[in-house]
């Protein structure tokens, strides 16, 4: 019996304990459940994220509030791809300091949220987790796991808990999904509401939006005042431009390629 007992456990080890909390932010991982420490979070400062100046405002005011110790919300930030959402989530974490650790979650790890609440539930520390690019697709039970945060259940969301997605879906799920399930489900409007409440239950939505021309060109810029790359106006807005085309987009992602090409070009390190 200990034999197969210590097999098993090989198979499926115990769960770890929680950490000392040293760290800022951590990943949870399972098979076993642990926190894995991040030594140091890629970020973005926050002055350098143009184009979004209200969604940042209000993130930043949110996670203050929070980390305080003061009401705060639950947040979805969605909409166009590479417009800066998960770099937000991450420089208004460090902006609001106080000791608030980052926990990351992968949408996959989702159904284990409620082994990490528990984890985390009566500590005093404040914890924000986060899901960056979350979205789910027909048949995806995984959104109903992520209710016990969001409503908390029977126990209710711990208070030291606060919960961030990002999503360049505002509902969470593909438009042809939704349109699917009302027009072949027995009760069309009970089915389309089963999926799209997760959403409603976020009590912020902040909408990212592509950037303009301008926006585009002024957040090179201050990349390229940030890390001291030296190029003129005119050699930069024609670059950029020819750059943004062959790429037949235009966001805070393409602006840092750019940035990224260029200053590899010059010889400049980025860090």
């Amino acid at each position: 019996m200990e034999r197969i007992a210590q097999a098993l456990e090989r198979i499926s080890p115990p769960p770890a304990a929680a950490p000392d909390w040293a760290g800022n932010a951590y990943i949870w991982q399972t098979a076993p459940d642990r926190l894995q420490v991040v030594e140091q979070v890629s970020r973005v400062p926050l002055d350098l994220l143009v184009g979004i100046g209200r969604a940042r405002d209000t993130l930043v005011t949110n996670t203050r509030q929070f980390a305080v110790g003061l009401p705060a919300n639950n947040v979805l930030l969605w909409g166009a791809r590479g417009m800066g959402k998960s770099s937000l989530v991450k420089a208004a974490h460090a902006e609001a300091g106080q000791g608030t650790i980052l926990i990351e979650i992968l949408r996959e790890d989702l159904p284990s949220i409620g082994r990490l609440l528990r984890l985390l539930r009566g500590t005093d520390r404040r914890f924000l987790l986060f899901c960056d690019d979350l979205s789910f697709n027909h048949d995806d039970a995984h959104y109903k796991s992520l209710k016990a945060v969001l409503d908390g259940g029977i126990e209710g969301r711990p208070e030291n808990v606060i919960f961030y997605a990002t999503s360049n879906r505002r509902h969470l799920m593909p438009r042809d999904m939704i349109e699917n399930e009302r027009g072949s489900a027995i009760n069309p409007a009970e089915a389309v509401e089963e999926k799209v409440s997760l959403s409603d239950r976020f009590g912020l939505w902040l909408g990212f939006h592509s950037c303009s021309q301008d926006e585009y060109l002024r957040m090179i810029r201050g990349y390229c005042d940030r890390y001291g790359i030296a190029i003129d106006d005119e050699t930069l807005h024609a670059e950029a431009i020819e750059w943004q085309q062959t790429r037949g987009a235009r966001s805070g992602r393409v602006a840092w390629q750019y940035v990224t090409d260029l200053a590899g070009r010059q010889g400049v390190a980025l860090d």
